[in-house]
């Protein structure tokens, strides 16, 4: 997208454009918001990019479908939940409205929150249909990543989640015309002098990007102990949204809602700490996956299989089964030879 200028008196700024409209318009009431738009684009993206990475594994294609399905729905849920608890007072404050909980085209859908809410999807799942749980989140992670660097752009749409005030080229212009869910109070009258925002949905896009891109030749490049590919990816995002949070302006005070700023004593919002909370534990894990690698060719076999030994999906096992049947198959009829072959039936004496 093209850089545009902006003129404020007998200065001229270089920025980041807002969006040009936040939606369209349908007869009647309806409304087709480009921010709920472009998350579904990012979820049919990450179910392509999934569905190829686990096929090339030797999974079925319709494991990845059914999980999506789950993970998205609840995934939908975790995020909303953690965006009405994590910013209670545009809900239950004072001024509050919970009649705006259910309207997620306004915007509010956490990333963290969908992210661990889709996690305990996938395993439910995975536990259900006898699949290995590190394996099947080695493959989807990539699509999620990629998921979430397309939906970073719904926030511009919407005209939220931005940073502090910048001079740099490509800060983000707020246009003061649309309705926005950003910084309320000052916004209008700083923007309305040419200010620019850092563009922090466009940092963590293009963040996310990056993490695709690598975790995409890891996963093709090399055969991991399973689970590794997914923790690697969530402590990258985890240490990606820790600067990025550091940089935004929105509900600066939502993390003096808990206590626990109080008793750390840093002035972070409270998605840092969730992030450096999560990076840390993702580091240690990552470390234990490394130390207990799969040493034997029995572990490494076992290992390379992407389903439960349970599972009908067992490659490993039907090839086995296979082969025993196989061989049970030639000794019955070596035990049948002697009675059963032509001319060697039972003498009748005469």
């Amino acid at each position: 997208m093209m850089l545009s200028t902006l003129s404020s008196g007998a200065q001229t700024l270089t920025g980041f454009p807002p969006p040009p409209i936040r939606g369209i318009d349908l007869p009647g009431p309806f409304f087709i918001a480009f921010y709920t738009l472009v998350i579904m684009i990012g979820i049919v993206m990450a179910v392509v990019v999934a569905t190829r990475l686990w096929k090339s594994r030797g999974g079925q294609s319709d494991d990845v479908f059914s999980a999506m399905l789950w993970a998205v729905l609840i995934g939908i849920v975790g995020a909303r939940i953690y965006h009405v608890v994590s910013s209670p007072d545009a809900y239950f404050g004072p001024d509050g409205d919970l009649t705006r909980i259910p309207q997620l085209w306004l915007g509010g859908l956490s990333i963290i929150g969908a992210v661990m809410a889709g996690s305990f999807a996938v395993w439910f799942f995975c536990r259900k249909n006898g699949i290995k749980f590190g394996a099947f989140a080695d493959a989807i992670v990539p699509g999620v990543i990629l998921a979430q660097a397309i939906g970073r752009w719904g926030n511009w749409f919407n005209q939220e989640l931005f940073g502090r005030a910048t001079d740099l080229p490509w800060g983000l212009r707020i246009d003061t015309d649309q309705q926005h869910q950003g910084l309320t109070g000052s916004l209008p009258a700083y923007a309305a002098d040419g200010g620019l925002f850092h563009p922090t949905f466009l940092y963590e896009s293009l963040w996310n990007l990056l993490g695709f891109v690598a975790l995409i030749l890891l996963f093709k490049r090399f055969q991991f102990r399973q689970g590794l590919i997914a923790w690697t990816y969530v402590a990258y995002y985890a240490l990606g949204r820790f600067w990025i949070e550091s940089m935004r302006i929105d509900e600066v005070n939502k993390s003096t809602q808990y206590p626990l700023r109080d008793l750390l004593g840093l002035d972070w919002r409270l998605n840092q700490i969730v992030a450096f909370v999560i990076f840390v534990v993702a580091m240690a894990i990552l470390v234990w996956l490394f130390i207990k690698r799969p040493q034997t060719e029995a572990e490494i076999a076992e290992h390379a299989e992407i389903y439960s030994p349970d599972s009908p999906h067992r490659t490993g096992d039907m090839a086995l089964a296979g082969s025993a049947g196989g061989e049970a198959d030639a000794e019955n009829a070596a035990d049948r030879a002697p009675d059963e072959s032509p001319g060697t039936g039972p003498r009748s004496e005469n």
